[in-house]
């Protein structure tokens, strides 16, 4: 069985992996083609080029890089064409996987897979049916997603999200972490100001006027921020003058899995986070981490953003769970006073919340079979 493969940015190719896991497993006379990183070369795919070149973001980041990522796309296609597999699966990075897909489509009956659906959930609904003129079979990790997907035609699995396949930290691990720091039994703040230089930038300062705000009256609060290795001097630097100044976890000059793992420590030993909006409440809730969300734009992206919104939250705990217990402070919401009293109030009652996140993680598949094997399953299944 020969299996094209494709993917663009760091998440991707952990899905890939995993993927690739599970094929194997199932169907040991597999080989594979394609675009990876280390996860899916692990698994022994050797990449037609370094995957790095298509993890670019922005309009101004992609434009001076257009032509060279246009000359990948139709190479690519070309590739695919060329080997003929049984099923090509490209996973995420749409900008460049939908479009291999869409020219693979055109010259062949090659069969194509896309793994994580497009969020028409949340806004712009029409691009599940653009998507069915190229692809035949969908693999989502949200449970609500199927149906969405099967109104065009496609065929769709809910195959799980990566986050239930993650360790866990214990509670020992998380009396070893508050050891390590010194922390005692004092209240813990976990603040994650994003992921991305430009989020810190916008919600630093914010962050941190909340945080002084929340500890007043909290004079035993400790605050620790796991940082991206990315960002991690930003953080540095951006709260410096914060009212309490906070334990960073530099994750530089670590292994990713030692880093990975005293940041769930971190989040298993937190009392409350306070985060910016994305994945990263799926891992809070893995952790039975009460949060809080909050995030800053500029205003005219907020109002078109909003005005194009499909959904009244953006935070996947609340979506999953079909409830709305994680406060959000949005756009023009995203104030220090508001976010302290969030802070206070989910600290005061955070019961609500462990039940949403519970009924999260068993929503998205925790306790059953790993992402990985169950979205191989459903690729031998249709095929």
């Amino acid at each position: 069985m020969k299996v094209f493969i494709i993917a663009g940015e760091p998440s991707g190719d952990r899905l890939g992996g995993a993927l690739m896991a599970g094929l194997k497993s199932l169907r040991p006379d597999v080989t594979f083609q394609g675009i990876g990183g280390s996860e899916m070369a692990a698994q022994g795919l050797q990449s037609q080029f370094d995957m790095s070149e298509l993890s670019v973001m922005g309009i101004a980041e992609v434009l001076p890089k257009y032509r060279a990522l246009m000359a990948r796309i139709n190479e690519t296609a070309e590739a695919v064409i060329a080997a003929r597999p049984d099923v090509m699966i490209t996973i995420d990075s749409p900008d460049f996987s939908l479009r291999v897909a869409k020219r693979v489509k055109a010259r062949s009956d090659i069969r194509t897979v896309h793994y994580v659906a497009p969020t028409v959930w949340a806004w712009r609904p029409g691009r599940a049916k653009k998507m069915a003129r190229f692809i035949d079979h969908v693999l989502a990790l949200f449970p609500f997603e199927p149906p969405l997907m099967q109104a065009h035609g496609m065929d769709c699995d809910f195959v799980g999200h990566p986050v239930v396949a993650e360790p866990v930290a214990t509670a020992d691990d998380a009396a070893a972490f508050r050891a390590a720091h010194d922390i005692g039994d004092a209240p813990l703040l976990v603040v994650l100001p994003g992921s991305r230089r430009s989020e810190v930038a916008k919600l630093s300062g914010v962050f941190g006027e909340a945080v002084g705000l929340f500890a007043k009256g909290r004079p035993a609060l400790r605050v620790v921020i796991p940082a991206a290795g990315a960002v991690a001097d930003a953080v540095v630097e951006a709260t410096r003058d914060w009212p309490v100044s906070p334990t960073i976890l530099d994750p530089r000059g670590m292994t990713g899995e030692e880093a990975q793992a005293r940041k769930r420590a971190a989040f298993r030993a937190a009392d409350l986070a306070l985060a910016a909006s994305g994945t990263v409440s799926l891992e809070l809730a893995a952790a039975q981490t009460p949060m809080v969300i909050a995030y800053r734009m500029h205003w005219l992206s907020f109002r078109l953003i909003k005005a194009m919104a499909l959904i009244d939250t953006v935070t996947l705990v609340n979506l999953v769970s079909d409830t709305r217990v994680v406060p959000e402070f949005l756009g023009p919401d995203c104030l220090p006073d508001k976010i302290a009293a969030g802070l206070a109030q989910v600290l005061g009652a955070p019961d609500a919340q462990k039940t949403a996140m519970e009924v999260t993680m068993d929503r998205l598949g925790q306790g059953g079979e790993s992402p990985g094997l169950r979205a191989a399953r459903a690729v031998l299944d249709r095929i």
